[in-house]
């Protein structure tokens, strides 16, 4: 028995190493560069994207704050008009299949718009407006390719490790208009 918690230790503390996350790292840049595009490159994607920045286009700093707290109250109340809008687009029912044909290595995959506000999502996001996090302000803001990868973590709810890797997205003509966030399963790579 004090092997086995002895061995447990050792593989955690070498999965937390330096070089062990720096490996992981690059191999989620890898995984964006290679494998979103395929998805991502589905017309739906932009289409939505596009039509939500027609939308959202004239809203203050103030209407994106408001929206965002209506989506945070929202996600604990009984009544949830804005989510279940948001869950049921298009787009939203894209990305759980997408998802769910990754078996098991996304965890989560949402797209935001030019405001960095959701415009489709596989899960329930604790808040509406991204654009004030690194995972919108480093990719959208960067431009065409750019490309984030969070830290890796545990998550405490499935008890494996995972990071955020987002990316811009781009029309046809290659003007940034979102980015996308994917959670994905480092245990799975």
């Amino acid at each position: 028995m004090l092997l086995r918690h002895v061995l447990l230790i050792t593989v955690f503390a070498l999965t937390l190493s330096p070089a062990a996350h720096s490996d992981q790292r690059d191999d989620l840049n890898t995984l964006a560069k290679e494998k979103f595009s395929s998805w991502l490159s589905n017309p739906l994607v932009a289409k939505e994207i596009i039509a939500q920045n027609v939308r959202t286009s004239g809203l203050s700093d103030d209407a994106v704050i408001k929206l965002d707290k209506q989506w945070r109250a929202e996600t604990d109340a009984s009544s949830k008009p804005m989510i279940d809008a948001t869950l049921a687009n298009a787009l939203s029912e894209y990305l759980r299949d997408v998802k769910e044909s990754s078996e098991g290595l996304f965890t989560e995959i949402f797209v935001m718009d030019a405001k960095g506000l959701n415009v489709g999502q596989s899960d329930v996001t604790s808040d509406y407006w991204q654009g004030d996090e690194a995972k919108w302000q480093k990719t959208f803001s960067m431009g065409a390719g750019a490309i984030h990868v969070g830290d890796i973590e545990m998550d405490e709810s499935t008890q494996q490790f995972q990071a955020q890797v987002s990316q811009s997205i781009v029309d046809a003509s290659g003007k940034v208009i979102g980015a996308v966030t994917v959670g994905v399963n480092v245990d799975e790579l």
